[in-house]
């Protein structure tokens, strides 16, 4: 490994450090010889997640098209770009053979963040449409970087990333109302009586808290299926799986403990929750 692509992993290292996160990106349960590799896709996302809630909302759109063309030239020829970040990313795509179709569809969902297109969310089916671009990609660049490339485990790791994206979807509910988008699903908030009103002035009411609890219920049904990849993989990724799935459904847990008053209370996890979870699955191993 040349000492350009040496300098590019390790600023991809230390963007993943330095960026908080309710679940682990990498963690030591995953096998050392892939967590350059892991830092290399989180800091693409991370980086194209910024472009799209950051500066000028006026040139966002241009930046992601640039962003996306970094992308396309680094997958390429990684030797062809000289960003840290793609030089490490084109060369984990051409060690692991990935597909270049997950990287564009993350771009998809941050170019309709940037957009506006995810203000609101009138279905359900939009919403699963949205995490199908924001979410689901992560699983399956996952998965091929553990030389896992067939429709079944897709599908579960599908289920886990949409059951995680509801979960931050819903923890964050009060933030994303400052940016101005409401991932909730119109028709569920028809479906509750108050429920808009109550989301209007930032305000719990019965009938958002039953809102809410269903949404955290079928958070909680999309983990339980998504779970069924655990026994479709194996060694570290297996172990890896379990943990970004319990940390899930211990976020959905925290909501629930607060009342579902996700205006005034973020669900997070702190250090020492996150160290029993690592334990627990160290235990189980």
């Amino acid at each position: 490994m040349t000492e350009a692509l040496e300098r590019a992993y390790a600023e991809c290292g230390r963007i993943a450090r330095t960026h908080y996160e309710n679940f682990p990106i990498g963690s030591f349960l995953l096998p050392r010889r892939l967590r350059r590799d892991l830092a290399a896709v989180y800091a693409f996302a991370r980086g194209g997640d910024d472009l799209a809630d950051e500066g000028d909302p006026g040139g966002r759109l241009a930046r992601l098209a640039a962003y996306e063309e970094r992308l396309l030239a680094c997958a390429a020829d990684p030797n062809a770009v000289d960003d840290p970040v793609f030089l490490a990313l084109g060369h984990t795509i051409a060690t692991h053979g990935l597909a270049i179709e997950p990287f564009r569809d993350l771009l998809t969902a941050f170019r309709r963040d940037a957009a506006g297109e995810t203000r609101t969310m009138a279905t359900f089916a939009d919403l699963l449409e949205y995490c199908r671009c924001s979410a689901n990609p992560v699983g399956r660049i996952v998965l091929g970087l553990f030389g896992y490339h067939d429709a079944e485990r897709q599908l579960r790791s599908d289920e886990i990333c949409t059951a995680l994206q509801f979960t931050n979807c819903w923890q964050d509910v009060a933030k994303d109302l400052e940016r101005g988008r409401v991932y909730l699903p119109q028709e569920d908030l028809d479906r509750f009586a108050g429920s808009r009103e109550a989301l209007a002035s930032g305000r719990l009411t019965p009938g958002f808290a039953a809102l809410m609890a269903f949404e955290v219920d079928r958070a909680r049904a999309w983990f339980e299926r998504g779970l069924g990849l655990v026994a479709l993989v194996h060694g570290r990724l297996r172990r890896e799986v379990r943990l970004f799935a319990h940390g899930g459904l211990a976020v959905l847990a925290r909501i629930e403990e607060t009342g579902y008053d996700v205006f005034t209370h973020r669900a997070t996890l702190r250090r020492g929750d996150l160290l029993r979870l690592v334990l627990r699955e160290l235990w189980a191993a």
